[in-house]
């Protein structure tokens, strides 16, 4: 058997129980440590972060149930398999013990090989736990490297359970967004889209733009953050959606503009903002003109557009950066 180093931590007031126990798991090529109580294995269990955990459940002052309880109430050991040790076979005794959080019990007196095989199982089981959160870290970690940031977040409450580094960064320079929970407006276009999904709609990811507060002169972004929302990602996670963003240079998107409608730069600007949904006023204060200023270029564009509406302008802004995106 190979225990590939794995930590096994064994709790028991009674020294004799330990003793039998340690030989077998050592002699099995695992690292055992021991506690004689349940203040002990909560502190050793946070210093040593063991694989596995046996418990035994009927200890004075703490007992086993309680210290299970409070490992799977502390996100630093709750990922730890528990599995109890027990001279009580009662139906009420063994559901006390899974409702604490354990995943199995081995009953007194203890038989090492059972103990070995059940360690097994449930050792293999959270391996593989570990490799699949792993791998699921480093995948959605690796889209920072190509400007793609993302984040997990809970519909019902706006909470961010997850994010990778640079989806931090992007919320906080659009507008100063913070975490641990998105703003209300990006919430309540969640709720609407996961609605929908449930409801059985299909198609294209949504998407919403969010445009900094401030321009860029001023110390905001330079351009928008889209947001790509997708369906709830595996059964019993309803209700978490992942969001995928990307920030879009507004000098990138103005130059393309500028190229495709044969506009001034200052024409370019002026229209990308318009895309953007901002008025007049607000475009004046980002480009440091006045409403007038703005009135005039947005003239010329309509009549280099071949548009008469502002609406018109902006969907004819949108479809071409669409196509240049």
């Amino acid at each position: 058997m190979n225990a590939q180093d794995d930590v096994v931590l064994i709790v028991d007031d009674v020294p004799d129980n330990l003793a039998v126990l340690h030989d077998a798991l050592d002699e099995a090529g695992y690292t055992v440590l021991v506690a004689l109580s349940g203040e002990q294995a909560l502190q050793r269990a946070l210093q040593a972060q063991p694989d596995i955990v046996l418990l035994d459940a009927m200890m004075p002052g703490m007992d086993g149930f309680e210290v299970a309880r409070r490992l799977k109430a502390d996100a630093r050991t709750a990922p730890i398999p528990v599995v109890f040790m027990t001279g009580l076979t009662e139906t009420e005794h063994v559901v006390a013990a899974l409702a604490a959080g354990g995943v199995d019990y081995v009953t007194k007196p203890l038989k090492p090989a059972e103990v070995l095989a059940r360690m097994g199982v449930h050792l293999a089981t959270a391996r593989r736990a570990r490799q699949q959160t792993q791998q699921a870290l480093q995948a959605r970690s690796a889209l920072d490297a190509f400007g793609y940031a993302s984040m997990t977040v809970r519909v019902g409450d706006g909470r961010v359970l997850w994010h990778t580094p640079l989806a931090r960064t992007l919320l906080q320079r659009y507008g100063g967004l913070g975490l641990p929970v998105v703003p209300a407006a990006v919430q309540e276009w969640m709720a609407r889209q996961h609605a929908a999904v449930v409801a059985g709609g299909a198609g294209e990811p949504p998407r919403m733009a969010l445009t900094p507060v401030q321009p860029a002169a001023e110390g905001g972004a330079d351009g928008r953050l889209l947001l790509h929302l997708h369906p709830p990602m595996e059964e019993g996670e309803a209700g978490e959606l992942l969001v995928v963003m990307r920030e879009e240079s507004g000098s990138a998107a103005i130059t393309l503009l500028r190229d495709a409608f044969a506009l001034t730069g200052k024409e370019a600007e002026v229209l990308y903002w318009v895309a953007q949904g901002k008025i007049n006023r607000d475009i004046a204060d980002i480009l440091g003109s006045s409403p007038a200023t703005v009135k005039k270029h947005l003239e010329r564009i309509h009549t280099k557009l071949g548009v008469e509406t502002r609406t018109a302008a902006a969907a004819s802004a949108l479809g071409r950066l669409r196509q240049g995106g």
